[in-house]
């Protein structure tokens, strides 16, 4: 199937704008937030922002993350675990695909995995699975998956279970990653209740007795409300940016998933990729666009990503 070349871009640079934008509200209960219609790049005057320093419109390991695994899976033509840790390692050690090639802000779960895969244990060894490892980290990165993929559904859940268990083994982060990946797929496939259309496909996919399906029904629960918060936990991310998605156009679904509060930047990017496969990179307002940093970076991907799904 042909992808329209709108929706992939505005995948990526969805994510990245997202991200950008939650980076200096992190850290940040709700209340102590700006308005939500004035959460800009550049925070109001006399707002302290996170990450002082750190100039307005610039995405962290998050959007780098990302970028890494797109790169990887483009250059290889194959989904390479192997490829895909050397590449996240690249990343912390030189600030490849950072803005500026300057690292912050990697999660201390990432961070045991990337040194493993340094001293050369296999990748998809390296992630840990025990009840502290619950984090987001993989899902903020996996959104490339699904946009490059062209395997059927099994596949492709495979494939974002794996690159979940590179730094997070745990079911409930591999169970994300493949829902979040489906929901992405029947976005793209121009479904209009993607999220239902997704949860089918996953029961479809895993038995009842599987660690994944148990994480579904028991924990993600996707087809009951749910009370969204800007925490770290992997689901609380996945359930809370499909819930903002009723928040209205691309800028009020990011600002809505940024006045979550907390892990700002991280909620904001796994919610602005899906707005952006919803509207498109026209969807996205242009000064975020204009003011993005490190867009020589994104370009050249996108193209290929592009290319990638032509006849």
């Amino acid at each position: 199937m042909m992808y329209d070349a709108k929706r992939l871009a505005g995948g990526i640079y969805g994510l990245l704008v997202g991200e950008a934008l939650g980076v200096p509200y992190e850290f940040n209960a709700p209340t102590d937030l700006p308005p939500t219609n004035a959460i800009e790049f550049a925070p109001p005057p006399g707002f302290e922002r996170s990450h002082v320093g750190t100039p307005p419109g610039t995405w962290s390991d998050d959007g780098a993350l990302a970028l890494c695994l797109l790169a990887s899976l483009l250059e290889c033509g194959t989904f390479d675990p192997e490829d895909a840790g050397r590449r996240f390692l690249a990343f912390r050690e030189s600030g490849y695909m950072a803005v500026d090639g300057r690292v912050f802000d990697i999660g201390g779960t990432t961070e045991d995995a990337l040194d493993h895969i340094q001293k050369g244990t296999p990748a998809l060894q390296t992630g840990r699975s025990d009840e502290w490892s619950q984090g987001n980290g993989s899902l903020m990165r996996v959104l490339p998956l699904a946009l490059w993929h062209k395997g059927d559904d099994a596949t492709l859940t495979r494939h974002a279970a794996a690159q979940s268990c590179i730094t997070h083994a745990h079911p409930s982060a591999q169970a994300c990653c493949a829902l979040y990946c489906l929901w992405a797929r029947r976005i793209l496939e121009g479904n209009t209740d993607a999220w239902t259309a997704a949860t089918q496909a996953f029961r479809d996919i895993y038995a009842p007795e599987t660690p994944e399906r148990i994480m579904l029904d028991e924990i993600i629960k996707p087809d009951q409300p749910y009370r969204t918060r800007g925490s770290g936990f992997v689901v609380d991310t996945l359930r809370s940016a499909q819930v903002v998605q009723d928040a209205g156009d691309y800028a009020a679904i990011v600002r809505a998933a940024v006045a979550l509060g907390n892990d700002t930047d991280t909620t904001a990017c796994v919610a602005g990729g899906i707005a952006g496969l919803r509207f498109g990179v026209d969807g996205i307002p242009p000064r975020w666009l204009d003011d993005l940093r490190g867009r020589n970076l994104v370009d050249p991907l996108i193209a290929r990503l592009i290319t990638w799904h032509q006849p």
